[in-house]
């Protein structure tokens, strides 16, 4: 697919939005964001796949990017919700990765990355690195993260759920 100079422009705009429940991270970094096509003159098609079906969050991504992509000068903003190809925690990128452990937030397990699965199923704690931790809760302030506690420094800690 070709795409023009306003179009990247836009992609990038629209990308920049932060997510509305992990604010440390971009929609482009968070992987939902599928693509943008100026379909004439201040006329713009997004396509935005949402983390899960029924994710409530899609109503305030839909409201941010319409909103960044008026104040560029779109005067029709259309967003699509995309179910397919289904997102995956492996859509989210390495740097969305390292802004979450840096806020605090275990970032879910890459498991399509075509190197070795470690034989380990735990999950590294974000504080201290241990990777002595355990499960106080499969859901944790949103569906698509899980609460635990590192049993080395006893902090708590929200985990993405790999998907």
């Amino acid at each position: 697919m070709v795409t023009t100079a306003l179009e990247e422009e836009l992609l990038a705009l629209a990308g920049s939005v932060p997510d509305p429940e992990l604010p440390v991270i971009t929609l482009a970094e968070l992987g939902v964001l599928r693509g943008v096509r100026v379909r004439g003159i201040g006329k713009v098609d997004v396509e935005l796949t949402p983390t899960y079906t029924g994710c409530p969050a899609i109503e305030a991504m839909t409201a941010d990017i319409e909103q960044v992509l008026r104040e560029r000068g779109m005067a029709e903003v259309s967003v699509h919700t995309v179910l397919s190809p289904a997102w995956s925690t492996d859509d989210i990128s390495a740097e969305g990765r390292r802004k979450l452990a840096e806020f605090g937030i275990a970032p879910p397990r890459p498991h399509s990355t075509g190197e070795p699965i470690p034989l380990t199923l735990s999950v590294r704690c974000p504080h201290c690195g241990s990777t002595d931790t355990e499960l106080l809760s499969r859901f944790s302030s949103t569906a698509c993260k899980a609460l635990r506690r590192c049993v080395a420094c006893r902090e708590p800690f929200d985990h993405f759920k790999e998907l």
